[in-house]
């Protein structure tokens, strides 16, 4: 049989009029008669790390049962509950890394720091700060130093709220950021989605150069309706579908953009808002969300994380069914059961964002599966019952296969106190391939994962 099919490289990108455009995976990347594993289509593992204070509210996450998930969730996981057969939820972990250093005091509210890398800052309100390098970068060095970004690191709350020492004797570094790409590293986390996606599809002009430029063509995309037009006839049909979703896709974003450009300018005279930075919570942190799908997508990036939240915040959600609590407010629940409902609310609201992800990540294709059948996603917290600030029976959750390399559908209970979250991170890097003795307090790996 002769075969003629056309081959177009994976790194095919679309340029004209100080445009750029990479591409999602097409069947015509992949050469005709090669075994999948020898081709660009081979599935590419990818990682998101995503951490929220303040725990969760007791008797609303646990499971009532170890093993099989059953189909129903417990409240705060409710939003997973269509994906329960790619879902790990984990109960009984022991943050010890957020707990204060021998001899020190404080810490409680001051080390998301500690989520990724489970070592304890040092206490210090200067410049001299000191974690761990996070399991985020750790596998970016394995699978994304070919990537145009080796990560993205997202935020959805203004770290400049606060001044350099945010309490207790922390430096605000601790709070403003979950990736830090050596011990005395931290990175930022981006706040503003044009930003963001200047970074994904902006050739590096200037700022006025790339203003002009929206002004006058509105979209990127109009600037390369020709290289569009072209492409699409040497393709076949479904890659056609997929360049017309994923163009699709794109405009989306912009426009909504646009809206959030335009709302910035409306903002109450006592609220600093950066321009491109959305009004609300719900779209901002969707529209982050859609970014970093997007760049796992089009093979921009394969590792990202998201700061939900910083510690202390008193942020409202009226999106939720709490639209007037406070989230650090109610944390501190009394052991009152209304309370406590209030912020299981809270709760669920954040895991109904985590899902907005998640479903952006199943129904988008990639190769042979889709890009939660390739990824893997970490959502948790530092704290258990934030009203006793303890940091033992911690909530954390795992979703998508990450290539057949996770098994979902389950609880998994261990004992409280005993295993420290370090285990949990040394199991995740396991499963990248990074082979390590240890990370911050871990004692070993995570049994049964």
């Amino acid at each position: 049989m002769l075969i003629t099919k056309k081959h177009i490289s994976r790194r095919t990108i679309l340029r004209g009029a100080g445009a750029t455009l990479a591409l999602p995976l097409l069947d015509a990347m992949i050469p005709a008669s090669t075994a999948l594993a020898q081709t660009a289509a081979t599935p590419k593992p990818r990682f998101v790390g995503c951490f929220v204070p303040h725990g969760m509210a007791p008797g609303y996450w646990v499971p009532s049962t170890e093993g099989k998930l059953d189909a129903v969730l417990p409240f705060n996981w409710k939003p997973l509950e269509p994906f329960v057969n790619q879902t790990v939820i984990m109960s009984g972990l022991h943050s010890r890394s957020a707990e204060p250093p021998p001899g020190a005091t404080g810490a409680d509210h001051w080390v998301a720091a500690a989520f990724l890398c489970a070592n304890k800052p040092k206490k210090t309100a200067g410049a001299d700060v000191y974690a761990g390098t996070t399991i985020d970068q750790l596998i970016a060095q394995k699978i994304g130093q070919g990537n145009l970004m080796p990560s993205m690191q997202l935020a959805v709350e203004d770290p400049g709220a606060n001044s350099s020492n945010c309490g207790e004797g922390y430096s605000c570094t601790y709070t403003n950021t979950i990736s830090w790409s050596s011990p005395t590293d931290p990175l930022p986390m981006e706040l503003n989605p044009q930003v963001v996606f200047e970074r994904m599809f902006g050739d590096g002009s200037t700022v006025e150069q790339r203003a002009k430029r929206r002004r006058r063509d509105r979209s990127i995309l109009d600037s390369l309706t020709g290289s569009l037009t072209r492409l699409r006839t040497e393709v076949g049909p479904s890659d056609r579908t997929r360049l017309d979703q994923y163009t699709e896709n794109v405009r989306e974003i912009e426009r909504r953009l646009d809206i959030a450009m335009e709302a910035s300018t409306v903002a109450p005279t006592d609220m600093s808002v950066p321009i491109g930075v959305p009004q609300t919570f719900d779209e901002h942190i969707k529209l982050q969300f859609d970014l970093m799908a997007l760049a796992f997508q089009a093979d921009i990036t394969r590792v990202g994380t998201l700061l939900f939240a910083r510690d202390l915040t008193g942020r409202t959600y009226p999106e939720s069914e709490a639209p007037t609590a406070g989230f650090h407010g109610v944390s501190h629940h009394g052991e009152d059961p209304r309370n406590i409902a209030t912020l299981s609310k809270i709760n669920q609201y954040h895991v109904k964002m985590l899902a907005h992800l998640i479903a952006k990540l199943a129904k988008t294709q990639d190769g042979d599966g889709t890009l939660l059948d390739h990824s893997l996603v970490l959502y948790g917290s530092n704290m258990g019952n934030s009203n006793q600030h303890v940091h033992y029976d911690v909530p954390h959750v795992l979703v998508g296969g990450l290539n057949g390399k996770l098994k979902g559908g389950r609880h998994l209970a261990y004992p409280t106190r005993t295993v420290p979250t370090g285990n949990l991170l040394l199991s995740i890097l396991d499963m990248y391939d990074i082979r390590q003795d240890s990370i911050g307090d871990s004692t070993g790996h995570l049994e049964n994962l």
